[in-house]
């Protein structure tokens, strides 16, 4: 088992400007490249001449293999150190996004997004592990928010990317360049990261980490964590897989780049998993929580108009909700997990994809039969079962608090 360290780099000393610097960059090259098939899924639709759901695999399957690979990256981790795997990844990550922008069918786009998914592993739950062990506690809440908000910044930027130089020249150029691009941030990530000084290497032994991995199971606050990581990210992915479809037809017949232009709403993401995570820090994290799906439920709602302003507004206190979500229960499982904390957020992470790739490639189906009324059902009844699990969660931790458990 992990020795649980105590982090020290705290928030002001130029370590910590380097360390979220880094890992913020980790961040935006991941999610540049991972979701930059999103805004352009009509257009794929349209070339390869396949289904709207057949489409979406491209983000579906992505994340399916993500969220798999994850659960190995990050035991694997726990022998091999954080740092080396984290920058093969990335630039792994950016060598496939050359290699996709001249795939020649639908097939060979698929199987590359596959391979890109495995190798996307190598970040985001190593990432989140490394925080939990170099930050100091009390500093751990604005390090992770500004962590995730390098989420909102290269998803934001790989789906601008994507829908206005695909309006001027093709989605192909437009993946060249987010590859290019990534490749600059990965150098600049291996520069800025300090090595670990806290991560104890385990050895390589299956049968210890297969244990590890169960012994996360067997925490029902972890699982409900899990659950509420599941939640969220498949209401946040089913509704921006879909938007792109709901406004490129009338009434509202926006162009390929004025949609990509859409998620420059992402930008509320990096101010609110930065305010939020500050706010859970200060006041605790389930009121914090619960008020960011509230948020998300109410922003998803208003989206049920022919106002394009009010759909736009509704997207925005949704991804607002959404990003200060995700940074509260993420940093919640690393405070949470007591050993093998790159394991426990693989666990939160591969349930949090596994919720991208159910919800993202449902809520085809549901388009494709009651439009986008029937998409945003199918996004309130799972925000609704992640409030039950968040109250769940808060009964259970007053309980132990009561009972003297810390």
């Amino acid at each position: 088992m992990e020795v649980l360290h105590i982090g020290s780099i705290k928030r002001g000393t130029r370590a910590f400007r380097f360390t979220t610097l880094a890992l913020f960059a980790g961040a935006f090259s991941t999610y540049a490249n991972l979701y930059m098939t999103q805004p352009v899924l009509p257009v794929i639709s349209g070339t390869f001449h396949v289904s709207p759901a057949t489409a979406s695999l491209t983000l579906s399957l992505t994340t399916l293999a993500l969220a798999v690979c994850m659960l190995v990256v990050g035991s694997l981790s726990e022998a091999w150190g954080r740092k080396n795997i984290m920058t093969f990844s990335m630039v792994a990550v950016a060598i496939l996004s050359i290699a996709i922008a001249f795939a020649p069918s639908f097939e060979s786009l698929l199987t590359l997004r596959i391979i890109q998914g495995v190798v996307f592993a190598g970040l985001p739950a190593i990432a989140m592990a490394y925080l939990g062990e170099e930050i100091e506690p009390s500093s751990l809440g604005i390090a992770m928010g500004l962590y995730i908000s390098g989420n909102s910044i290269g998803g934001l930027a790989g789906r601008v990317i994507m829908g206005s130089v695909s309006d001027v020249f093709n989605w192909h150029i437009a993946m060249l360049t987010i590859g290019v691009l990534s490749l600059i941030v990965a150098v600049a990530f291996y520069f800025l990261l300090p090595a670990s000084k806290n991560f104890k290497a385990e050895k390589l032994a299956f049968k210890p980490l297969v244990n590890s991995l169960f012994s996360h199971l067997k925490d029902p606050f972890l699982l409900l964590l899990f659950g509420i990581g599941f939640t969220l990210m498949g209401s946040f992915v089913t509704l921006y897989n879909y938007v792109s479809f709901l406004l490129i037809e009338p009434p509202f017949n926006l162009s390929q780049t004025v949609v990509g232009s859409i998620f420059i709403i992402y930008l509320v993401g990096t101010v609110s998993s930065t305010w939020m995570g500050k706010l859970a820090d200060q006041f605790g994290k389930f009121p914090i929580l619960f008020g960011g799906i509230l948020l998300m439920t109410f922003g998803a709602t208003i989206t049920l108009t022919n106002n394009l302003a009010i759909i736009l507004f509704g997207i925005a206190l949704f991804t607002f909700g959404f990003f200060g979500s995700h940074s509260i229960a993420s940093s919640w499982v690393s405070t949470r997990a007591t050993h093998d904390k790159a394991q426990a957020s693989s666990l939160y992470l591969f349930f949090y994809y596994t919720g991208s790739s159910i919800g993202g490639t449902l809520g085809g189906v549901f388009w494709m039969q009651s439009g986008w009324h029937g998409v945003i059902t199918l996004i309130l009844g799972s925000l609704i079962f992640g409030a039950v699990l968040t109250w769940i969660l808060h009964m259970k931790e007053s309980k132990q608090i009561k009972g003297g458990i810390v």
